[in-house]
């Protein structure tokens, strides 16, 4: 059995349509209508960046398995980058339109995770993040580092934007220029991470390992590195009840029932049709980090 959806100029068949991925039900043509409702808010932050896809072909309860290849099964419309590696090359899956969305969710791939540089220059990020993840915390406190990260960058002389992981906490995201390369982004993003840690030692660790967290918040700049990606804006997540990454409006932090998982693939779609994107204008706001290091420097001295 199969049904077919239709995502722009094409009709994507999806195979067995009714199989459930989600404990709560939600099954695989759910999925593949979901991405296609979101398609045209999603692409703009996903477009031209080559993705690892998550994918659970038993649902989210069965084996995860994380793809970088294009399956060589793949329509010849799926549009690829072909990546260097050591002894070969990878093609991965680059999303350029919404039949692709539809078609990835047809294998049962529920999360898209980007890289932050694009396939014509993967040596230069255009993207910047800082991945809040709380050991154990309360969601108000999960809530008070992503207000609190937020503030630092704009301190920085940087304009942050703000999204729910869809699990447990925040990405606080830089938009740059492209004129730096991976080891320099990811020094500064260190640097920030470090100076927040300093002025907020209960609150935020740089620990990587849980053990030594005690409770606190670590700010997570790993993925600031080549090859590495980070949850796409309103990818649905591997979670009982399917919580999506949502980009947030900047006073939404004010809200003192945000939630990291508040959005769900059932709610999200009414989010955007009453509020737009958030995020629209992120494509156009790429930033230099040249100015904010030097303010940061002046702030650690400060301490």
């Amino acid at each position: 059995m199969s049904a077919t959806i239709k995502a722009g100029r094409r009709c994507v068949e999806i195979s067995r349509p009714g199989k459930a991925l989600f404990p709560c039900g939600i099954t695989k043509a759910d999925l593949a209508t979901y991405y296609e409702r979101v398609a045209r808010a999603m692409l703009p932050h996903i477009k031209g960046r080559p993705l690892n896809l998550e994918r659970y072909p038993d649902g989210i309860e069965g084996e995860r398995i994380m793809q970088q290849r294009a399956g060589r099964y793949f329509p010849v419309w799926i549009r690829r980058a072909k990546v260097d590696k050591k002894g070969g090359y990878v093609e991965h899956v680059v999303a350029a339109d919404a039949a692709t969305l539809v078609y990835l969710a047809g294998q049962a791939c529920i999360t898209l995770h980007p890289w932050l540089s694009r396939a014509d220059r993967l040596q230069q990020p255009d993207r910047l993040i800082f991945d809040l993840d709380p050991s154990n915390g309360k969601p108000s406190e999960v809530l008070r580092a992503a207000r609190t990260m937020f503030g630092l960058v704009r301190e920085l002389g940087l304009q942050p934007w703000v999204m729910t992981s869809g699990s447990r906490g925040y990405h606080v995201t830089v938009p740059l220029r492209r004129s730096s390369d991976f080891d320099a982004t990811r020094a500064f993003a260190r640097d920030v991470a470090a100076l927040a840690s300093r002025r907020e030692p209960r609150l935020f660790t740089t620990e990587q390992r849980k053990a030594k967290r005690e409770g606190r918040i670590l700010i997570d700049v790993m993925r600031n590195a080549y090859a590495h990606s980070a949850v796409a804006p309103y990818a649905v997540r591997a979670r009982p009840s399917a919580p999506v990454a949502a980009p947030l409006h900047p006073d939404e932090l004010g809200d003192s029932g945000m939630r990291p998982d508040r959005w769900t693939l059932r709610t999200l779609p009414r989010r955007l049709e009453r509020d737009g994107d958030p995020w629209e204008r992120i494509g156009g706001a790429g930033q230099a980090i040249g100015a904010a290091r030097r303010r940061l420097k002046e702030a650690m001295e400060e301490l």
